[in-house]
């Protein structure tokens, strides 16, 4: 085929890679990275993961037989590659956006995505439940994990694999290292041992060994297993993943396709052993602007592809992450045994911010929440004031240890959880849905909501100075409502909500950011002659049972709202009033959460809207909630 010739427009399924040359296959690499860069020009996403594996897409989709031979993406961040090779290159750029392409795998979006993810270290696990899954059925097919080096850090890639030499014989794990953090730089000498190691004559000369070996008493026979591994681990590096039970082939260059083909090849082949192939990668590679950037444009707005410049709108306000990073900074520099941990989120949680003063007090523990909670734990048994800043889906990952290690031993660890609620373009995975219901469920927890970036700020300096008890404060992602924030910030009295705007007929008792949407209702309602009361509730835990009461008596309903799905804050309204005997003088109580589904990605206006929990749909709820027949008077005992 002509060099000028485009193969992009040939290839509709991974199927049409395989009757590709060596050099169409480069080709084809070169024009499916062109591709992306331009789709994520247009919508935005993760861009420099995907850069750095485009070679190894096209690679693996020729070598295997997708979706036969089922192809398990980690996290799942960097597979716009795969999805432009697997039949959604027409839709690639509807990537993240409402009604598109998911920004991760999706089982119910593609046939070639055999397992969803979105978060880190799960692709081993569920590739080797493929695999026990095909060999309980006498099938054949390949089974492969890829898993960058960065998911590795979690305990539960080496739990599978600790697990994975006693279930199968076939699973080909592909360790994409892309920070050059495991291997050393990538040559031809060790490209040729790969090749040596994964090709049949060494295989065939080492089962000869193995068979010779088996002869020799035992302590002879074990020192010339040990002989082998060790001498090969000394030339290629691995022993360390020999000794888990898995042939170690690499490290190998990522983007050389006159390597990484027939080492695959060589591979597939392998059916008596479990195989690591070691991947050595460039993240952002051959994008100028990202393999230049500290971050290698790992995550990114719409952009332009020319200048690599970000269309940021200009914020009205600070954004919550940042408020929290600056607020920690100054409460750190009044106590010197607040210190900081982040699993792996360093700028996403804002303790970048932190970092910068204070970079001996802070903690990055890596892809590891877990650990992340009860090193935290150790350290506030030891006296410091250590605060968990951990998106809340992420923390879901830590929550034994948040019960166990926590709450159990009354430890005063002081959890951030950023990305509260619904999060936009990262959709379902990536929601803080539940933190209030599972952080709530737990005795000694003090939990609060900011309604605003003041209040944030508010709350981490009451999370300071809480020292007999765990807390957890939420707060979402994106820019505050402008409000100004005091330069000292004054710690909330422990359990106490606020009045924000007085009414008569109708009370809204809001916990988190839908106060600002609860104050336009408010509104709304006031033009239908209809008086509201707009409270925010700032603790789910305590409860301000004062504040409730009130509510309660005084209002012909109750609307109680937040961005957490059922079983939350509401739900600990609702019993509180139960067991008061409220809700037996006739009090109408509607509480208003996330619906019980997971909501695709969309704009977050947008799916607050999809959800209900808009102005719009807090004065639809209380005009239902008035339209039955309404009792004389409120409860005013």
């Amino acid at each position: 085929m002509p060099p000028h010739t485009p193969l992009l427009d040939t290839v509709r399924v991974p199927a049409d890679t395989r009757k590709l040359t060596a050099w169409e296959l480069r080709q084809l690499a070169d024009e499916v990275r062109a591709e992306m860069i331009d789709a994520v020009s247009t919508t935005g996403g993760h861009l420099g993961s995907g850069l750095g594996v485009v070679e190894l897409t096209v690679a693996l989709h020729h070598v295997f037989d997708t979706p036969r031979d089922v192809l398990i993406w980690d996290v799942g961040h960097q597979v716009y590659p795969h999805k432009i090779l697997t039949g959604r290159r027409d839709r690639i750029r509807t990537l993240r956006q409402g009604g598109g392409l998911s920004g991760f795998t999706k089982r119910a979006e593609s046939e070639y995505d055999p397992f969803g993810a979105a978060h880190a270290a799960t692709s081993i696990s569920a590739a080797l439940g493929f695999c026990a899954a095909r060999d309980a059925k006498g099938e054949d097919n390949k089974v492969i994990a890829v898993i960058g080096d960065g998911s590795m850090s979690a305990g539960m890639a080496y739990e599978a694999m600790n697990n994975a030499a006693e279930t199968t014989k076939q699973l080909i794990v592909i360790l994409n290292d892309n920070d050059m953090s495991i291997a050393p730089p990538v040559g031809g000498m060790s490209a040729y041992l790969a090749g040596l190691a994964s090709g049949g004559a060494y295989r065939t000369i080492r089962r000869f060994g193995k068979g010779v070996a088996e002869h020799l008493p035992r302590p002879f026979k074990e020192a010339a297993r040990k002989a082998e591994e060790y001498g090969r681990g000394m030339v290629t590096g691995g022993t360390f993943f020999e000794e888990l039970g898995f042939y170690y082939v690499g490290p190998i260059d990522g983007h050389n396709m006159d390597q990484l083909v027939p080492i695959l090849k060589n591979v597939k082949g392998i059916t008596d052993q479990p195989v690591l192939v070691h991947v050595v990668t460039q993240k952002g590679k051959g994008y100028t602007h990202a393999e230049n950037s500290a971050d290698k444009l790992h995550a990114v707005v719409k952009f332009d592809v020319v200048t690599g410049q970000q269309g940021k709108a200009k914020a009205n306000a600070p954004s919550y992450t940042k408020v929290f990073g600056t607020e920690m900074v100054k409460q750190a520099e009044r106590d010197e045994r607040i210190v900081a941990i982040t699993a792996a989120m360093p700028s996403g949680t804002g303790l970048d911010i932190f970092a910068k003063r204070f970079p001996k007090r802070t903690f990055d523990v890596g892809i590891a929440e877990q650990h992340a909670v009860t090193f935290a734990a150790g350290m506030a048994a030891d006296g410091m004031k250590p605060f968990a800043a951990i998106y809340s889906t992420f923390l879901q990952r830590g929550y034994d240890q948040v019960v166990h290690d926590v709450a159990i031993q009354k430890l005063p660890v002081r959890f951030a959880m950023d990305r509260a609620g619904l999060v936009g373009s990262d959709g379902p995975t990536h929601a803080g849905s539940f933190d209030i219901g599972f952080m709530g469920a737990l005795p000694h927890m003090v939990l609060m909501a900011a309604a605003d970036e003041a209040e944030l700020a508010r709350m981490v300096a009451t999370a300071a100075q809480i020292d007999d008890r765990p807390s957890a404060f939420r707060y979402p992602r994106g820019d505050g409502v402008g409000v100004d924030i005091p330069e000292v910030a004054e710690p909330l009295e422990i359990g106490r909500g606020r009045i924000v705007r007085e009414g008569s007929a109708i009370a809204i008792l809001s916990f988190g950011t839908r106060l600002q949407e609860s104050l336009m209702a408010a509104e709304q309602l006031g033009t239908r002659g209809l008086s509201a009361t707009v409270a925010d509730a700032r603790f789910a835990k305590p409860l301000d049972e004062e504040l409730i009461l009130r509510l309660a008596r005084n209002h012909e309903a109750l609307i109680t709202i937040e961005e957490g799905a059922m079983g939350g804050f509401g739900a600990f309204v609702l019993q509180f009033l139960a067991e008061r005997g409220v809700l037996d003088h006739g009090l109408k109580v509607l509480t208003m959460t996330l619906p019980d589904r997971f909501q695709d990605q969309d704009k977050p206006e947008l799916m607050y809207t999809a959800a209900g929990l808009d102005a719009d749909g807090i004065v639809k709820v209380a005009l239902d909630a008035l339209s039955a027949e309404r009792p004389k008077a409120g409860l005013r005992a």
